[in-house]
């Protein structure tokens, strides 16, 4: 009797046996409202027709796979999902291809599975609930006869290391096939494709660990499948693709030759490894190897050749040293220069008269430019990094006239003290003076349910850079935890971070928490699924303090100094209010008042002041900067 050799078999209305002559396989990513805007855009206008024709485009470049996820704050990614796999169900060029239902949110992965035509792949299921969770949700996906991605996440967080990688595959592997029965030719491993070159030397080692931590897998765990979002790898250069294509090329072939049998990639937007410019391909490969101790800086600079017209590398023009102060500052911020920083600190101090001055002017607004090209991808994360290292330098110039300075006020402010309130010891009073001239106590978290944290690590590092006491208490951080804590250190902001869609429930709770509370605090919101109109319409309305969504890392500082000034809060905490309620009014205005008869579209919830759900067709906020 002849023996079926051993294979990972999906199916759509066709099969695909992942055999070894069928080497990597695709994984199209395009129609996640995560990883597409234009994705995004038609799900949010309820243009499903145009958003079907996306899925259509990846199948015809040759996406084995498609990836399909709806995680967003302000969609019914439940009731989006089954409405979806129905459309492409009566598309038989799409249909014919495996699906993976992706989610971070278990009802949606088990409705996605209810409308799988054929085998498809659950994507993910993960460790960091526990082992009992891990069983039940593993026993269900089996009963559907569902392949399962498993992310390298436990109870202690996200694998970051070789190790880590290793540690939580090798014990998910034996709990699944074991103790579950489950097909070890239906498991996948992710074991987390991590962000190199972003300036911050932990994570030079991540695309290395990645590697490696997929060849012991593949050694140790038979049958086990290896993928990963591959994009993740390249984030620091958002916004030059030239690079990020190469990037994932040479990502691929290296952990392709490790044993990588999948990804989740753009299938329409890969280089061909052979034809990377050689100097690009050797920059791209130190960096994702480790192989010298200036990558980063390396590849950054051979990045702006590939910017704009021509490609010619730029020579150094000092002209910028001829401008204002102020103009210097900000160039050198933007620039990554620290080499004439503590002069024009200087100058800029001798300006302004108090050191303080400089920080809250010229120096904020250096680094509100950073943040704001940042977030148009017009800078990368390793000049962010390399801004906020300049920013330090800056401040540490400053920093002995700023004690001076603190000194020759705490002994006023004192005075004062005592003599408004003679009860005050000289503790007591030393404490309120010192509390009313510092930058401010900051404290971060990454919400329960939720173990990422590199975004948040990197907003401690520009915070700590410039001068604000960064309490940072980790990851899966339950809400009583951190308003014990605020309460605590006495915290003049409380900053959220969160990576994937429940963190945004969680963050509602904490608004509602620190409301009920009597909190007074600024609430900063961030993390990559969130943004202003989520904070403006789900949370904003729960706490009667301010709530301010900040972009990315690098506009931490602006914002927390303005929320902060005394000179600028009351400004700044009028124009988001204004801003928020725009959103507001534009999420339940406009949107329903356009669609509200069309039953064709796909059901939203919407929530008003009281909490009441209101049933909407076609759905959601259309982002007018989308």
């Amino acid at each position: 009797m002849k023996t079926i050799p051993r294979a990972l078999r999906l199916s759509g209305t066709e099969a695909y046996n992942h055999t070894a002559d069928k080497r990597f396989l695709m994984i199209g990513e395009r129609a996640n409202v995560a990883g597409s805007p234009q994705f995004a855009k038609l799900v949010r206008a309820g243009d499903l027709e145009a958003a079907v024709e996306v899925v259509r485009q990846q199948v015809a470049n040759g996406a084995n796979v498609i990836d399909i996820c709806f995680d967003d704050g302000l969609i019914d990614g439940k009731a989006m999902m089954s409405r979806f796999l129905q459309l492409l169900q009566g598309e038989p060029d799409v249909a014919k291809v495996p699906i993976m239902v992706d989610s971070s949110k278990w009802e949606i992965l088990e409705e996605g599975l209810k409308y799988l035509q054929g085998k498809g792949i659950v994507n993910s299921i993960s460790l960091k609930e526990g082992e009992e969770n891990f069983k039940r949700q593993a026993r269900h996906i089996m009963r559907y006869g569902a392949a399962v991605v498993v992310m390298a996440f436990d109870e202690q967080g996200q694998a970051a290391t070789y190790d880590e990688k290793i540690r939580i595959c090798e014990r998910a592997y034996r709990i699944l096939v074991d103790e579950v029965g489950f097909n070890q030719d239906d498991i996948i491993f992710d074991p987390n494709i991590l962000t190199v070159a972003t300036g911050i030397e932990e994570h030079n080692n991540y695309a290395l660990d990645f590697i490696n931590a997929t060849r012991w897998i593949k050694e140790n765990l038979p049958g086990a499948k290896i993928s990963g979002g591959v994009s993740n790898i390249s984030f620091s250069f958002r916004g030059n693709n030239k690079v990020r294509e190469a990037m994932h090329s040479a990502f691929l072939y290296h952990a392709g030759l490790a044993g990588m049998d999948m990804g989740i990639v753009n299938a329409g937007m890969l280089e061909v490894y052979s034809d990377i410019p050689e100097e690009l391909l050797c920059c791209v490969e130190d960096v994702l190897l480790n192989r010298r101790a200036d990558s980063t800086e390396r590849l950054l600079d051979l990045a702006e050749t590939f910017k704009g017209v021509g490609g010619k590398k730029i020579e150094e023009d000092l002209a910028w040293r001829d401008e204002p102060v102020e103009k210097r500052l900000e160039h050198a911020l933007l620039r990554g220069i620290d080499k004439y920083i503590d002069e024009d600190t200087e100058e800029a101090r001798l300006k302004y008269v108090r050191p303080l001055k400089v920080i809250e002017g010229p120096l904020m607004d250096g680094m509100g430019v950073v943040g704001d090209l940042f977030g148009a991808g017009k800078m990368f994360l390793p000049q962010v990094v390399k801004s906020a290292r300049v920013m330090k330098k800056a401040v540490a110039w400053l920093f002995p006239y700023m004690e001076a300075d603190k000194a020759e006020f705490l002994a006023s402010d004192i005075a004062k003290l005592k003599s408004d309130n003679p009860a005050l010891t000289d503790d007591e009073a030393l404490n309120l003076a010192e509390r009313a001239n510092s930058a401010g106590r900051f404290l971060i978290a990454t919400v329960k349910g939720d173990v990422h944290d590199i975004g948040k690590n990197i907003v401690g590092v520009v915070l700590s850079c410039n001068g604000f006491e960064v309490t940072d208490m980790g990851v899966m951080v339950s809400c009583d935890k951190i308003l014990a804590k605020a309460k605590e250190i006495g915290a003049d902001v409380i900053g959220l971070s969160g990576l994937i869609t429940p963190s945004l429930d969680e963050m509602v709770h904490v608004a509602k928490e620190m409301e009920k509370q009597g909190f007074t605090v600024p609430l900063l919101v961030g993390g990559a699924t969130t943004s202003a109109a989520h904070t403006a319409i789900k949370i904003a309305e729960h706490y009667s303090g301010p709530v301010v969504h900040v972009l990315d890392a690098s506009r931490s500082v602006p914002v927390t100094t303005s929320l902060l000034s005394k000179d600028q809060r009351e400004a700044f905490g009028k124009e988001n209010r204004e801003k928020q309620q725009k959103l507001r009014d534009n999420f339940l205005g406009g949107p329903k008042k356009r669609n509200a008869h069309d039953r064709s579209r796909p059901c939203c919830w919407t929530e008003d002041r009281l909490g009441k759900l209101h049933s909407t067709r076609a759905i959601v906020y259309r982002d007018q900067n989308d």
